[in-house]
């Protein structure tokens, strides 16, 4: 009668042992820039980040959403204005980054911003419609990336980028389902063109 509560409790003591080995330690050092701070998901990040004593760089689109999270963060995080569909923003976020970094480089960096309330059905949408999500959630997240890939390189970094189940499955009209499809197959051929670096010595 025990038996199976007993192997319940086991099961649930060995996850636990096990995701807490997965944490990484003395991580002090270490830069990770996150984009889309304003709020939801890279506001929450940002904040468990600099929790854990990560040195963060959070962008906000908007100068509320950056002093609303310095409010509720250490005076590690520092914050940066940038819309990610303008490369001239782009470019002078990756300037600020860089003189903040370097030579210990970007360890992370979270691809978070983007636009997600363009739905409906096709026939309605127009040009400048699908624009507007293509280049927040797709065209500015490789700017952003490019950008930024020499500081990674540099740290050994990880690149993480937030996509979507719109990656995959097109659920809805509207530009937001094709840009995420373009997410998951930007972040394969980085996959892929980093995995040839690395059996190439590019990165020893």
């Amino acid at each position: 009668m025990w038996l199976p509560l007993l192997v319940l409790v086991g099961l649930i003591l060995l996850y636990r042992w096990y995701r807490q080995s997965q944490i990484l330690e003395n991580l002090t050092d270490k830069y990770v820039f996150i984009t889309g701070c304003d709020s939801g998901f890279g506001n929450v990040l940002a904040k468990q980040l600099d929790k854990r004593g990560i040195k963060v760089l959070a962008s906000c689109l908007t100068e509320k959403g950056a002093d609303n999270l310095k409010k509720e963060a250490s005076s590690r995080l520092q914050t940066v204005i940038l819309d990610v569909a303008d490369s001239q923003s782009v470019s002078s976020a990756a300037k600020w980054i860089a003189s903040i970094v370097g030579n210990n480089g970007l360890w992370g960096l979270v691809n978070n911003a983007g636009f997600g309330f363009a739905f409906g059905p096709n026939a309605w949408q127009t040009r400048a419609d699908f624009e507007k999500v293509l280049n927040i959630n797709l065209v500015g997240l490789f700017d952003v990336t490019v950008n930024l890939l020499p500081l990674i390189i540099k740290a050994r970094g990880r690149i993480v980028n937030v996509s979507s189940c719109g990656g995959r499955l097109p659920v809805v009209g509207g530009g937001y389902c094709p840009s995420k499809f373009g997410v998951e197959a930007l972040s394969d051929s980085l996959r892929k063109g980093a995995s040839r670096l690395w059996s190439e010595g590019f990165y020893n």
